[in-house]
């Protein structure tokens, strides 16, 4: 159990396949910024939590360079220690790597889903997925069959 800070692909990705409610059985507490809050716009359910960041310089410098949700969400991380951050971006989790962010993405927490139980049927989970448009390497794949063999 643990405090998550979400980017908006994720909580689109989850309930474009009808399985946001899993972030809620993973997580202690799923926190969003106003500005992912208004990305992901009414399918955002009442359990996640909205807080800003106060470091305005932070996310000014970020937003030259990564979308203002991955911006906020990562200014937002380095005020809440221990937390673990989902970005799917390539740009975002490499900005929040090198800042000593704790990073996982919409496949982690699918993966994790997979790994507690909550999720069974891979082959349903990968074609959903695919269908929101998710894209997933054969070898994920293969990954993901494997941690339920």
């Amino acid at each position: 159990m643990k405090i998550v800070i979400a980017d908006a692909s994720c909580l689109i990705t989850l309930d474009n396949i009808n399985e946001l409610d899993l972030l809620q059985k993973l997580y202690q507490q799923i926190i969003v910024t106003p500005e992912v809050a208004e990305e992901v716009g009414e399918s955002l359910p009442g359990w996640v939590d909205q807080i800003s960041s106060t470091n305005t310089s932070l996310i000014d410098q970020l937003s030259k360079s990564l979308e203002l949700g991955e911006a906020t969400s990562i200014a937002l991380a380095l005020e809440i220690s221990g937390c673990l951050l989902i970005v799917d971006e390539k740009k975002g989790r490499s900005e929040a790597k090198k800042r000593g962010i704790k990073v996982t993405g919409t496949f982690g927490v699918v993966m994790q889903g997979i790994e507690e139980g909550l999720l069974n049927n891979v082959d349903s989970i990968v074609e959903r997925l695919e269908q929101a448009g998710f894209r997933i390497s054969d070898i994920l794949k293969q990954e993901m069959r494997a941690k339920v063999h």
